[in-house]
């Protein structure tokens, strides 16, 4: 197939849409699943750290992007995910899960069924228009000034790799099943 036929099929619009759902669904996800654990832990009891962006390190924890916290004698990168007494190993799954729905909605939508699969995995892949976006904003915004979000592993890692990747191999289910 022709690379000018297969950008003319890639439906952009509907991927961009599609991953950004997808990011903010995770995120309302992780926010149901932790949001009331962290109003009620210690962190929040010494420091005002809005809810809303707590949430947001650990949206970005389940892409294994680092929360860098720069404080002194505890500071560094680390990860709220699995570690003993903080949130469930569980959370890995949310991103993966809407990012291979939003994969397949796309490969759809794209017509997966006419293309071959590398066509198929490009359209998916597409999702990373609207999943990198937010996923680039989101690093900035849930920053405080002593924790926020690895920029370079939010961006690389949850706002590329995991889109592409996980959009590419929906694209490919969306043809193998049409």
């Amino acid at each position: 197939m022709a690379t000018d036929s297969l950008t003319e099929r890639v439906p952009f619009g509907v991927a961009a849409a599609a991953g950004g759902a997808a990011w903010l669904l995770g995120y309302l996800f992780t926010y149901l699943l932790t949001g009331n654990d962290f109003q009620n832990s210690v962190v929040r009891q010494f420091a005002d750290i809005p809810t809303w962006k707590a949430v947001g390190w650990v949206f970005f924890n389940a892409h294994f992007a680092n929360t860098v916290v720069d404080v002194p004698l505890v500071g560094g990168a680390t990860n709220f995910i699995g570690t003993e007494s903080v949130f469930t190993p569980a959370l890995y799954a949310v991103p993966v899960v809407l990012l291979l729905i939003a994969g397949v909605a796309v490969g759809r939508a794209a017509g997966a069924d006419a293309l071959d699969a590398a066509g198929a995995a490009v359209a998916g892949a597409a999702v990373a228009v609207g999943y990198g976006v937010l996923s680039l904003l989101g690093a900035f915004l849930f920053a405080t000034s002593n924790v926020s979000p690895d920029p370079v592993t939010s961006v690389l890692l949850a706002g590329v790799l995991y889109p592409v990747v996980l959009g590419a191999v929906g694209g490919v289910a969306a043809r193998a099943a049409s």
